[in-house]
């Protein structure tokens, strides 16, 4: 009995290391804050067992991983991270170890850069890796990096991808790409239009598209259009012919990340012209950082004849972001 308790100990704590080495791979490739990792599970290890062999295999699943070599968060975001590493090694007194120190060499005389690779892990496999910018606001725009929302659309599409396959997709204020990307790497649309105003934020698409090996002849088809929602006309819309529409907050604009009224006008105007033009589902998600504006951007939506669900039901954990922020997808109707 003893034996059988002890066997069933140690496969509890392989499943438990398996689980954290995971954690620590899926946060270390989407650049999570460092206080949210399982340090604390290293810690433990390492008192317990006094060895570095769990910190070796950290290091294959992120630093000395092939997708880091490819694809590399930002140089001080790793700095760090590898800094952390040394520290909870050196408290426990343990032999150390040359690769750890290595790895940290290569980034301290590495160039800083304003922009950093973020790789968000897929649970089938493989990762949306995205080029984006290290400050939220940069170039007077919020569209170079991914919000919360963006990343919870994205965890509805996985669970929902009969919404999306087969069908025709038109993304509104797509930023660096997440959301569609991973809409057209696992759901099977027919073809995606990724859109934005912005130039800058234009270009980083098409970057981002790209290097995820999507492009005009792949399967889905793929395009990355400039739709600004002031002078878009229904020639344009009835071009694109989307079954689909999705959006993920597309309504905060300044550089306290609020929704700007404007914003909100122009985008429930496109709106009313894109139901003109055709009847597609349509999804928005959006962070609610104030709920009077968002209550706001709802009441434009009423006054112009178009009606919303919210959508409740839970979605699986997939990406790592902050989960305390109040997010809300309505699908829309008139």
């Amino acid at each position: 009995m003893a034996h059988s308790e002890q066997s069933q100990t140690s496969e509890n704590r392989l499943l438990k290391s398996e689980a954290i080495l995971k954690d620590f791979q899926v946060s270390f490739f989407a650049m999570s804050r460092l206080p949210s990792f399982p340090w604390t599970f290293v810690e433990e290890d390492l008192q317990s067992n006094k060895s570095s062999e769990f910190i070796s295999d950290i290091l294959k699943q992120t630093c000395l991983h092939p997708l880091c070599r490819k694809f590399p968060p930002s140089v001080r975001f790793r700095r760090l991270f590898l800094s952390e590493l040394i520290k909870l090694q050196e408290a426990a007194s343990c032999e150390p170890l040359d690769q750890l120190y290595d790895a940290l060499a290569e980034v301290i005389g590495a160039e800083e850069s304003s922009e950093s690779y973020k790789s968000y892990l897929l649970p089938g496999g493989g990762a949306v890796s995205l080029l984006e910018n290290v400050a939220l606001i940069s170039e007077g725009t919020t569209g170079l990096v991914t919000w919360e929302a963006a990343l919870y659309l994205a965890e509805w599409a996985l669970e929902h991808r009969q919404d999306f396959t087969g069908r025709s997709v038109l993304e509104l204020g797509s930023g660096v790409g997440l959301t569609g990307i991973t809409v057209c790497r696992c759901c099977s649309p027919t073809s995606f239009v990724f859109s934005d105003c912005h130039s800058t934020v234009l270009q980083k698409l098409k970057d981002n598209v790209q290097l995820n090996g999507l492009n005009p002849k792949t399967t889905p088809e793929v395009r990355v259009e400039e739709l600004d929602w002031t002078s878009a006309t229904e020639e344009q819309l009835r071009r694109i012919r989307a079954d689909t529409v999705i959006a993920a907050d597309v309504c905060s604009c300044d550089a306290d990340v609020v929704y700007d009224p404007d914003v909100a006008v122009s985008l429930v105007k496109l709106l009313s012209k894109i139901f003109s033009c055709s009847s597609p589902e349509v999804l928005i998600c959006s962070t609610i950082r104030n709920p009077e504006t968002y209550s706001g951007f709802k009441l434009q939506l009423e006054k112009a004849g178009i009606g919303h669900q919210v959508m409740t039901e839970p979605v699986r954990q997939v990406f790592p972001y902050n989960r305390l922020s109040t997010i809300e997808l309505i699908r829309l109707h008139r």
